[in-house]
Parts: C-alpha cells; sequence; structure tokens
C-alpha cells in the first residue's frame, strides 16, 4: 500500500468511527454552560472517562400522551463499558415475560420456583429467609434486582429464562448488539450455557417442571476488547496487561435506554419491541423499580449499608443524598471494573417535571482493573448527581 492509499484509509477509518458517535451540541452547550469546575474538567476528556450520556426529553400533547425526543453526548454503542447490573432489567422482564406463557399450569410471578442443578457449579435454592413465606418466585427476585440490584436474585431468573432465549428473545426485538454470556458467580463459558431445571409448587403439589437448557447458539467474539494497563487474575495476581472483555456481556447505552422506555412508556416504541407484559407486570415493575430500600418490608435491609439512594445515582447518591418523597426515580443502575451506569425516568411530581436520562462514566485513573481502585466516590458519583441537577432545573 503506498503512502496515499495509507493516508485515505486512516481518514476513512477516522471519519467511520466520527460517524458512529452521535452528539448534539445543545446538549454539550447546556452541560458546559452549567458545570462547576469538577464537571468541565471531566467533560474536558471524553476519552479518559468514556462517558455517554442520552437525555430524552418528555413532553405531552393535550391527551397527555407523551412524546419523546433524545439528545446525545459522546453516545457510540460501538465503545465498550462493562454493562455491570444493568443486564438484570432485560432479565427481570423477560422472566416476567415467560412466567406468563405458563399461566396453563396455574403458574404466575408469586408461584414458588425451586431451582435445581444439573451440571456442575450450579446450586439449589429451597428456599428464601428474605421472603415472608420463606419461599423464592420470581417476584421475590425480580423485587430484589430493582430494590438493591441483589446478583443472586438476577443469577436465578438467568437460569430461569436460559442463556439462548435471553439472547435470542432481545435479538428478535431488534437490539442486535445485546451479549448476555453470564452470570454474576465464577464460572466458565461452557458453565454460563448450561442453566438449571426448575420446579413450580403449590405447597407439596408440582405444578411444572423445567428441565435443564442449553445454549448451542455460537456468540460473535471476533471483536477484541481489551481495557486498561494492568489487572488483577482470579487468583489475586497482577498481570502486567489489559483485561480481556472479549466474552463478557455487552449491553449499549441506546439499548438499555430503549428498553427502559419500552416498559415505562410502552406505547412509545413499535409493537416488536415492546415485552409481552400484563397491566398487573407493568404495576409491579413500576412499584418495585422506584421503591427504596428503606420501604421495604420482604426483604427487610439494614438502611446503613442500603440507605435511600444506594441505587440512584443520577440527582441523589453522591453524598447520600436525600431523595424527597414527591420524587420517584424508575432505574436501573450497574458498577464494575470502574464503570458506573445509569439509566432512568424521573418525575417530580409536585413541579410536573419528568424526564429520562441515561449515562455512563469510567473512573479508574490507574488504569489497574480489579484492584477496588476507582473514583466511584469522589468523580463518579458526583458527575451523575450534576449532571442530572442541570437536566432537572
Amino acid at each position: 500500500m503506498n503512502r496515499v492509499h495509507g493516508l485515505l484509509l486512516v481518514m476513512l477509518v477516522s471519519l467511520q468511527a466520527a460517524a458512529q458517535e452521535k452528539t448534539d451540541a445543545w446538549l454539550e452547550a447546556l452541560l458546559r454552560k452549567n458545570a462547576s469546575p469538577e464537571l468541565l474538567q471531566v467533560l474536558n476528556q471524553p476519552d479518559t472517562f468514556q462517558y455517554q450520556l442520552i437525555y430524552t426529553q418528555i413532553n405531552r400533547n393535550k391527551h397527555n400522551e407523551p412524546q419523546l425526543k433524545n439528545y446525545y453526548l459522546h453516545v457510540d454503542r460501538n465503545r465498550y463499558f462493562n454493562p455491570a447490573s444493568t443486564v438484570k432489567l432485560p432479565a427481570a422482564l423477560l422472566a416476567l415475560e415467560k412466567i406468563n406463557q405458563l399461566e396453563q399450569y396455574g403458574v404466575n410471578k408469586y408461584t414458588t420456583m425451586l431451582t435445581d442443578s444439573a451440571w456442575e457449579r450450579q446450586t439449589r435454592v429451597m428456599y428464601d429467609s428474605s421472603a415472608a413465606n420463606y419461599l423464592p418466585s420470581v417476584a421475590h427476585y425480580v423485587k430484589k434486582i430493582f430494590l438493591v440490584s441483589d446478583n443472586d436474585a438476577y443469577n436465578r431468573l438467568y437460569e430461569f429464562v436460559g442463556q439462548q432465549t435471553l439472547n435470542q428473545r432481545l435479538w428478535d426485538m431488534g437490539y442486535k448488539d445485546i451479549r448476555i454470556t453470564r452470570r454474576f458467580v465464577t464460572m466458565n463459558e461452557e458453565q454460563n450455557r448450561h442453566t438449571n431445571p426448575f420446579r413450580f409448587m403449590d405447597g407439596e403439589k408440582l405444578l411444572y417442571a423445567q428441565p435443564p437448557a442449553y445454549n448451542p447458539t455460537p456468540f460473535d467474539f471476533s471483536k477484541k476488547i481489551l481495557i486498561g494497563r494492568a489487572h488483577y487474575n482470579r487468583q489475586d495476581s497482577l498481570i502486567q496487561a489489559p483485561m480481556d472483555f472479549t466474552t463478557h456481556n455487552n449491553f449499549p447505552l441506546e439499548d438499555i435506554q430503549r428498553i427502559l422506555q419500552s416498559v415505562i412508556f410502552p406505547e412509545t416504541v413499535a409493537d416488536d419491541q415492546r415485552f409481552h407484559l400484563t397491566e398487573s407486570d407493568y404495576q409491579f415493575l413500576y412499584r418495585y423499580m422506584s421503591q427504596l430500600p428503606g420501604e421495604s418490608e420482604y426483604p427487610k435491609y439494614d438502611t446503613t449499608e442500603f440507605f435511600d439512594s444506594y441505587t440512584k445515582f443520577f440527582l441523589f447518591k453522591a453524598g447520600r443524598g436525600r431523595i424527597p418523597p414527591h420524587i420517584r426515580v424508575f432505574n436501573k443502575t450497574g458498577w464494575s471494573y470502574g464503570f458506573l451506569t445509569d439509566v432512568a425516568y424521573i418525575v417530580d411530581f409536585k413541579n410536573q417535571v419528568e424526564f429520562m436520562l441515561s449515562g455512563v462514566i469510567y473512573v479508574n485513573s490507574d488504569g489497574v482493573l480489579n484492584d477496588n481502585r476507582y473514583e466511584y466516590e469522589q468523580t463518579g458519583y458526583p458527575f451523575f448527581k450534576e449532571v442530572g441537577n442541570i437536566i432537572y432545573q
């Protein structure tokens, strides 16, 4: 290749990269105009902090029907971030969708669901001490996912839905870039492809038995994803090389936002992007997406650890901010490996303010992953608080 062709190729790749990123000058100007020096420092370093933001403006017509418009800042579905617990959102929705298909057997989201094991490293669940009746169910797992982002609850719903259904259903809904490959417990790829058998019980009576499942569908791992300059491996040894996220979960910010939108405002998305949920499911989700840990009786949470803004990043988590009773946040957050993500619908009933806000930031100044030394408190949560406040004002 001669030098001219080489330069043209570099220019072409650069133009393609620029075309993939979405930024609205209006949103950037709004944030910069109102930003503190600390927020400006973050906004001035998009490559360091790898932040992405989507502000969804909500206007209602005379019939109270919502009209939604998105504004973007450095949003790029090809820029990888670790989605962490945000994958629990589609897992919960698809578990509710699947349980509705078992209605003919007398099964619903409150039915006792016992988890058995059939493959290496799988574990059984026969009771749940956090439930009022001490019995596990899809409803109780969904509740715990939204109240405190419970990992075990996600693992059980991942197993109930099954890795193949979890991914294929989302792909069929148009979310081609989503990839959910793993539980939140140490397992290899093959172990994560195998999911547990289940029994649905009414007292001692078996209503329905779900056999174990296996996902034979290959994932596209052709794009190598390396992050950081060093990392600690599972044996707590420091490896002087980036961490490999090639086979990890993937969930672009636009897709998380769209899925939350489809739950809060189902009428604003196409029919094939709506989950098959009942009116009862929607009311259940709205309750627990916005409920605070201190408002929950079962499970009963220690509010010194699970304080009210524990999973409410925008506006509130920095400094353990108090959430006024007239404001509700319907959201799903995620945090791991220095990445913080929050996708939220925020409504102030007293002042008639509503909007959606979705964001991710990477706060790992030393470039070492798995060392639990991330700037969540110093930089990450203040970023979400201030951006949320600017949009709210």
